[in-house]
């Protein structure tokens, strides 16, 4: 068992931990999660001993080995194998060992060791980690150092998957896969026999390992049986409750004070006075934390348009002249179309959606744009492009220096970057708010075509949620890559595959991809299975037409209650005029019933807005 005991730590005189306790049972996988900046990677560090506390204790078994990814991407001329296998020092210095010791008796030793470790299938067992991460044979025996960093950054899990520690510490181990790289680690992970704790914002990745949630928030640890969707659910019923008890006492509390108010001073009353006033100060208060702000992400209203926005025939594509990525691409994208891109890493899903994005230009075949297209393209690539001494409104006037700092401003906001945040440096914003300036700046003309190519890298649980809401109202056609399944389940009616130099329809859900990819030989289920749901992914489109009203009637209450709002306080301000009474009765009469007019089509439009908001968040959740 891992347990922290009245835990403390803090970071320039700010407390992160905050007497936090927890138990975690060993051989289980635990989620650890919170909002950003909660301390989660702090608390991961404290574990692996890397940081100090201030105050409180971890204590854990002595045998116990602990492992977490390396934060430096591994390099040099060391092939990929052998990077992977050098991770585990008893098996490297056994086998030193073994070649120079004469001692028979202890040579017996080391190789039943070695026999126990199962040291000599570890070269086969280090390849299949390499290739479920997406390394194929030829590419785990080249360099390190030829690999990029996001690459070198997969060898460095694998190397820690290959120790098997008996403590797993996983910080956002997601970030450098691709879906088909999670979906191979989920099934690794499921299967893994130590203790593992996992930071991660994929909502689908620790609803299907998680055994226990440990919740961090406002400094304290508090640990839940279940999977995420189970601990939402358990937090809400208990906030609920809470919030329930704290109504009672207060009531109970406030009955009490009018009793000793009253006849604390009553020669009668004074015993029972005082009885209430102890039975007041017994009262111990309900610790109900406040719902943390959660920014919203709201996408601008698309341009309109007409189909098709985008026509390929045949399309020949790539970087190099006569050496194509992707060939014989034919596709077709109207208005309404939301589409995922799947396929492994380096198959060419970025390379098309650079092309659909007006980023790239086709070698061959023939490209048909809409005179009305405006495409919105977003790549986690932009944000080292993005410049750390301006700030988010200095960004966008930058590119757009005929908008006024008010429309500029507005555009933030929608993306909760209003206020301080928008005057901030962007070099001191988090990963999360860069990802939301980078949305801001992919759709500032209000595109109808989306390209997000990797969107939710650093976006919190909650702002990924936010996102999902943010497409299903975006009028616009979508184009998708995206390792996070919930976002693709919930946003896209159609499933293209990039593989083997070109694109084609899947025939399948994310279902039957993850099938496919942990069992090759096996493909998708049957047409029927796939024909269904397929027919429930072009329900999407219909169930957000659907959906379309209701926001749009829940927005138009809305708006009449700000409107009504400001004319009822431009009534109390008139009438609050000195003198006005006296002077003017017969205009002081009519602003009162004015004012009375508007104070009922305000109740009326409050009534409109709870039922219309209540309607479409009942529809949201049934699609």
């Amino acid at each position: 068992m891992l347990s922290i005991e009245n835990l403390t730590y803090r970071i320039a005189g700010r407390e992160i931990l905050s007497g936090a306790n927890a138990h975690l049972p060993a051989g289980r996988r635990i989620g650890l999660v919170g909002r950003n900046g909660a301390g989660k990677s702090t608390l991961l560090r404290l574990v692996l001993g890397d940081a100090v506390p201030d105050g409180g204790d971890i204590s854990r078994p002595a045998a116990w080995r602990i492992g977490s990814v390396a934060q430096e991407a591994p390099g040099g001329d060391a092939s990929l194998i052998d990077t992977v296998l050098s991770a585990d020092d008893e098996r490297l210095r056994l086998l030193a060992e073994s070649e120079t010791e004469r001692d028979g008796h202890r040579l017996g030793e080391i190789h039943a060791r070695l026999d126990a470790i199962d040291a000599y299938a570890a070269p086969s067992r280090a390849a299949s980690i390499l290739a479920g991460l997406g390394f194929s044979a030829p590419e785990q025996l080249r360099p390190c150092g030829e690999f990029s960093g996001g690459w070198r950054m997969r060898v460095a899990l694998a190397s820690i998957l290959f120790a098997a520690p008996d403590l797993l510490l996983l910080d956002e181990p997601t970030n450098y896969l691709d879906l088909e790289g999670v979906l191979w680690l989920e099934d690794y992970l499921r299967r893994y026999r130590g203790t593992v704790i996992i930071v991660s914002h994929d909502r689908d990745l620790l609803d299907a390992l998680a055994e226990f949630i440990l919740h961090l928030e406002h400094g304290r640890l508090t640990l839940y049986s279940g999977n995420y969707e189970t601990f939402a659910e358990t937090r809400e019923a208990r906030r609920a409750l809470d919030a329930a008890f704290a109504r009672k006492q207060e009531a109970a509390r406030r009955h009490m004070q009018e009793f000793v108010d009253r006849f604390r001073y009553k020669q009668s009353k004074a015993r029972q006075a005082q009885s209430r006033l102890k039975m007041i100060a017994r009262l111990k208060p309900i610790d109900i934390p406040l719902d943390e702000h959660v920014a919203p992400i709201r996408l601008p209203e698309p341009s309109p348009s007409s189909p098709p926005l985008l026509s390929l025939d045949r399309i020949a594509v790539g970087y190099e002249p006569g050496r194509p990525v992707l060939e014989d691409v034919s596709l077709r994208l109207d208005p309404d179309d939301r589409i995922a891109l799947l396929g492994q890493n380096g198959n060419g899903k970025s390379t098309l959606a650079k092309l659909i994005a007006g980023k790239l230009e086709h070698f061959s075949g023939e490209m048909v744009r809409a005179r009305k297209l405006l495409p919105g393209y977003f790549a986690q690539h932009q944000l080292d492009e993005l410049d750390g001494a301006l700030t988010p409104l200095q960004t966008l006037a930058h590119l757009r220096p005929r908008r006024s700092e008010r429309e500029l401003r507005t555009q933030l906001a929608g993306f909760g970057l209003s206020g301080d945040k928008a005057l901030t440096r962007v070099g001191q914003l988090s990963g999360g708010e860069r990802a939301r300036l980078m949305l801001a700046l992919s759709t500032l003309d209000s595109p109808n075509l989306l390209i997000l190519d990797e969107p939710t890298n650093h976006l919190d649980i909650d702002a990924r949620e936010q996102l999902l809401v943010a497409l299903n109202d975006f009028d616009g056609a979508v184009v998708l890559v995206s390792h996070d399944r919930r976002l693709i389940e919930a946003t896209v009616d159609r499933l293209l595959l990039v593989a083997d130099g070109t694109v084609r329809m899947f025939d399948g859900d994310l279902e039957d991809y993850r099938r496919q990819i942990l069992s090759p030989a096996k493909g998708p289920r049957e047409k029927r299975h796939n024909a269904r749901k397929s027919d429930a992914r072009r329900g999407g489109a219909e169930r957000r037409a659907q959906l379309k009203p209701l926001r749009e009637k829940a927005a138009a209450a809305e708006r009449e209650i700000a409107r009504l709002t400001r004319d009822i306080a431009e009534f109390d301000t008139a009438l609050s005029a000195p003198e006005l009474h006296a002077r003017e009765p017969s205009k002081a009469s009519e602003l009162s019933r004015q004012r009375a007019l508007a104070m009922r089509a305000l109740a009326d439009a409050e009534t409109r807005w709870l039922a219309a908001s209540q309607a479409y968040e009942d529809a949201l959740a049934e699609a």
